[in-house]
């Protein structure tokens, strides 16, 4: 499978760095993905990670405007401003820097999030309220029956 599906919480170690999921590693090894473009997510206090094509997917969308135009103005502003390229080290674990954590307010835990063609880093809090919303937008409800 070369999706990135479920979610996985990881604690942080003492030097900011978190291990990311075996299953999301093994996407990105076959996918060849070996630097990683993160970017401020533009609904969900999340970051959303995948490889360049995340990238090269929005300046498309640019590229698409009219590049005077604001929409494309306000994109790129998004896209570029709220996006910085990271690489996991040796063992798997990206760290867990202050563009991460001023974002998503994530402090001593991680949840990984799939999203099918990349993931997302997430307070696991505010994933799990942000679950609970959209099952309930959906009509489920959150309570299971007993």
């Amino acid at each position: 499978m070369d999706r990135f599906l479920s979610n996985v919480t990881n604690r942080i170690d003492a030097k900011g760095r978190v291990s990311i999921p075996s299953p999301f590693r093994s996407v990105l090894a076959k996918r060849g993905i070996q630097e990683l473009y993160c970017l401020q997510d533009f609904a969900f206090p999340a970051i959303s990670v995948g490889g360049p094509d995340l990238l090269e997917r929005y300046e498309r969308q640019i590229a698409s405007m009219d590049a005077f135009s604001p929409q494309a103005n306000a994109m790129s502003l998004l896209v570029h401003g709220g996006g910085v390229f990271m690489k996991l080290d040796q063992e798997g674990r990206l760290m867990v820097t202050d563009f991460v954590r001023e974002f998503t307010g994530i402090s001593t835990e991680v949840t990984f999030v799939g999203r099918a063609d990349h993931f997302q880093l997430w307070q696991p809090d505010a994933f799990l309220a942000a679950q609970a919303e959209a099952r309930a937008g959906r009509g489920f409800s959150a309570a299971r029956p007993a």
